[in-house]
């Protein structure tokens, strides 16, 4: 079935998708099950949204236009719904455990993902979200690593599960889109309570742009980091986008010992 247009004042880079049956076989790829509490993230016209109430999910649907939070309460607040007008990036998340199964909107995607990811002592089970395959690409990949998708997959194994066309969505992008998915780990590779100290680890490391012994200065010398290297199975003069998340692991968990 065929969703209405985007409105005159929607919120930019919302493309929404034209299918409830592809919505519902998204909610159902999900692993959604009768009484999960549910996140919709920039819900729009509400296919996602209603394709959750099917499957029997406790929904929280996030929308920041208020002609289209105003049209979602109408409709799926008689069934349970909650319908949030807010901006995700500065939303607060539940404090329950929860999921995520959203079609974000394409502009600011990535500052809404680091709002739901940034801190891993939330209790985000999973997310299968919507993005553009770009965005998608770059953070599913092994390497080159960014900083955000190394620090993300200390908690989340990340992985495309499906790929869209433009034709999917009303109105199309101008590019293709994707299903990526976050899956939380049952043995996470940095504890949650340091993941702040991480991070700051991380993004010295990024930001520096020169082999690790130079950029991890103070934090190994270069005779550990090459004991390291050795152990974690990377060069020594690996730069930070060189090492995958297992390794950088293991190095930050050396970094923490040693430096206490």
């Amino acid at each position: 079935m065929a969703v209405r247009q985007r409105p005159s004042q929607g919120a930019p880079g919302q493309h929404f998708l034209r299918s409830s049956r592809l919505a519902a076989e998204i909610v159902k790829d999900a692993g959604i099950a009768p009484g999960d509490l549910v996140v919709d993230v920039g819900a729009g016209t509400g296919v996602i949204t209603r394709a959750l109430l099917d499957a029997g999910a406790e929904v929280v649907a996030v929308e920041l236009d208020p002609g289209l939070a105003a049209d979602l309460r109408r409709r799926f607040a008689p069934r349970g719904a909650r319908v949030v007008e807010d901006d995700a990036r500065s939303w607060t998340w539940p404090r329950d455990p929860f999921s995520v199964v959203s079609n974000l909107p394409f502009t600011g995607s990535g500052e809404i993902l680091s709002s739901l990811l940034g801190d891993p002592t939330r209790r985000l089970e999973h997310a299968s979200v919507i993005v553009q395959w770009e965005l998608a690409e770059k953070q599913a990949a092994v390497w080159p690593a960014t900083m955000r998708a190394t620090y993300w997959r200390a908690w989340f194994v990340i992985a495309i599960v499906g790929r869209l066309a433009r034709s999917a969505f009303a109105p199309p992008p101008s590019v293709d889109a994707a299903v990526l998915r976050f899956l939380r780990r049952h043995r996470p590779l940095v504890p949650p309570d340091e993941h702040l100290r991480y991070r700051k680890l991380l993004a010295d490391a990024f930001r520096a742009q020169a082999p690790l012994r130079h950029a991890l200065r103070g934090q190994v010398t270069p005779r550990e980091l090459r004991r390291l290297a050795t152990h974690l199975g990377f060069e020594p003069g690996s730069r930070a986008r060189d090492l995958d998340a297992y390794q950088w692991a293991g190095l930050f968990d050396y970094a923490r010992r040693v430096r206490r």
